[in-house]
């Protein structure tokens, strides 16, 4: 007789495992609907619905796990680069995201989408960190200040989310032209932007 212990662990991995697959199926196809998400993860669609109730369910969860993870990896860039200028510590931040950008990438269709509301709410955190960020850098005169902050980190970050996506096509659009392109975004001028970027490891 299984322990409860098991059991947890046992629902635990099911439903990270479909956390995983769904990611991948709306990556390729962000309509999926929950029938091809359990197919996908080779359970019956019974035990996707007991995991996630409905279609925003798993979206919603899918976001929170992406903030979490973001938030992460922003706020340890912060606490590292106090001292250092706020286009340095978006190059290093958006050189350390990329393989989450990557990851969630789906996110960008479903902000668009249905789900839009929900998830601009989850990420009200993550936006409010990356506006202080490029707040700094404009108090520092070393982005534009065209645009409030939170306006111009959202359109910044967006471009990055976008190159992301755009790599499904096969093209080889990377990190580096992440960077660039993100950072010219923010005002620093080219030559700026590509040192950064090729200082990053």
């Amino acid at each position: 007789m299984p322990t409860e212990s098991f059991r947890a662990r046992s629902m635990n991995e099911t439903r990270n495992r479909i956390l995983d697959v769904a990611l991948d199926v709306l990556g390729e196809k962000p309509d999926a609907g929950m029938g091809e998400i359990a197919t996908a993860a080779g359970v019956v669609r019974r035990t996707v619905y007991d995991h996630f109730p409905s279609r925003l369910d798993l979206v919603r969860t899918l976001t929170e796990r992406a903030v979490t993870e973001m938030t992460a990896v922003l706020t340890d860039v912060n606490a590292s680069d106090a001292d250092a200028d706020a286009d340095a510590a978006w190059a290093e931040f958006i050189a350390r995201l990329w393989p989450l950008a990557h990851r969630y990438r789906v996110l960008l269709a479903l902000r668009r989408g249905e789900f839009g509301e929900a998830i601009h709410a989850l990420l009200g955190p993550l936006d409010e960190l990356l506006a202080g960020l490029v707040q700094r850098g404009q108090d520092g005169g070393v982005f534009a200040k065209h645009l409030p902050a939170a306006l111009l980190s959202q359109a910044a970050y967006g471009v990055v989310f976008a190159i992301a996506d755009h790599g499904r096509s096969g093209a080889t659009l990377d990190a580096r032209a992440a960077t660039i392109t993100s950072l010219m975004m923010l005002g620093v001028p080219e030559p700026r932007a590509t040192t950064l970027a090729d200082n990053q490891p």
